[in-house]
């Protein structure tokens, strides 16, 4: 089966590897959609992110779909011609935070193009069945592979727990925080602000329905929101930009008594933020990773029509253009790539 492998940064090579069989509890699945996450670009041009570092070939993508042509003999729950989306982190099962329903936090998941794992950016994908969710009819296999980060939305709305009536400023128009805004919208905010520092993002976030989008880097977003809360400032704010200006902005934007959620991944791991001003203000500061128990949520969203994650999709490339849409998504304007294949 063909196989994209980033073998040093900036550098994919396609590689025949014998298609896998799926074990007693697994599905073989033919990959039909991935998508180019931040994290994979990062990878890409840097080999590395954080503690996790690319020291061997590794395969990118962890946002995928596709179609069963395989079954475990042990798998009940699934069969040939089902189209899934693949959950991309299997946990241990047994620890505690398995045990407390907080697999997200297993410390022995199994994540996809997190070294040493490889990810989807092939043909055909082995997987627990446990973790390929059946899509219904009208949700494509694109869709299928956004619930991956519409999950990050989804489970970032939870932590704050968004509900109906809310403002909910958003930091950053990139995929992740467009999936907020859809999350949020979702949930029951019904005036939602989204900030960037990229014009064409903040027109696109304007176009999918943002109340009002602010150029953080030009003006005074602390007084934007004043003006469009009558000084009570947001109810949440979902940071998804990991710029440290903008964590730090955080708490000067949401109201006494309200929520930040902190999902964006900063280049330092250290921020300065204003104690004072969250002790007075009493606020909550929550950290974000990944999600859990999203996905069946995330589905029946789209199945719904509720939410919108192909509108987010700028370009589409086949496997053998990899290298090509890589340093296309590399472009600060792009919004989202996906990788389409045929196995």
């Amino acid at each position: 089966m063909r196989t994209a492998v980033l073998v040093e940064p900036h550098q994919f090579e396609l590689e025949d590897r014998p298609r896998p069989m799926p074990a007693p509890d697994e599905v073989l699945v033919a990959v039909r959609d991935v998508g180019i996450c931040g994290s994979d670009v990062h990878y890409y041009e840097h080999g590395r992110i954080g503690d996790y570092v690319v020291e061997n070939p590794l395969v990118l993508g962890h946002e995928s779909a596709g179609e069963v042509v395989e079954v475990g003999e042990d798998v009940t729950t699934h069969e040939v011609g089902d189209r899934v989306a693949l959950e991309p982190g299997v946990p241990c099962r047994r620890c505690a935070h398995c045990k407390h329903g907080d697999y997200h936090l297993c410390e022995e998941v199994r994540f996809m193009a997190t070294p040493p794992h490889d990810g989807a950016f092939t043909e055909y994908v082995s997987w627990p069945a446990d973790y390929a969710y059946e899509l219904p009819d009208g949700v494509s296999t694109t869709e299928g592979a956004l619930c991956e980060p519409l999950s990050v939305g989804i489970h970032a709305c939870r932590r704050g727990d968004v509900g109906t009536g809310d403002t909910v400023l958003v930091a950053g128009a990139g995929p992740i925080g467009l999936l907020v805004m859809e999350a949020a919208r979702a949930a029951g905010a019904t005036d939602v602000i989204v900030t960037d520092v990229v014009d064409e993002k903040l027109d696109f976030a304007r176009k999918r329905g943002a109340d009002l989008a602010v150029d953080a880097a030009a003006g005074d977003l602390e007084a934007a929101v004043d003006e469009y809360t009558d000084g009570a400032g947001v109810d949440v704010v979902v940071e998804a930009s990991g710029a440290a200006s903008s964590v730090q902005t955080s708490v000067d934007v949401v109201r006494r008594g309200g929520t930040v959620v902190l999902v964006g991944l900063a280049s330092e791991a250290t921020v300065p933020l204003d104690v004072l001003d969250i002790i007075d203000n009493e606020l909550d500061v929550l950290g974000s990773f990944r999600y859990k128990n999203t996905y069946p949520t995330a589905i029946d969203l789209l199945a719904e029509g509720v939410v919108d994650v192909e509108g987010i999709v700028e370009f589409e490339s086949t496997l053998d253009e990899v290298d090509d849409a890589f340093r296309r998504a590399m472009d600060p304007d792009v919004i989202k790539g996906m990788i389409t294949l045929d196995s």
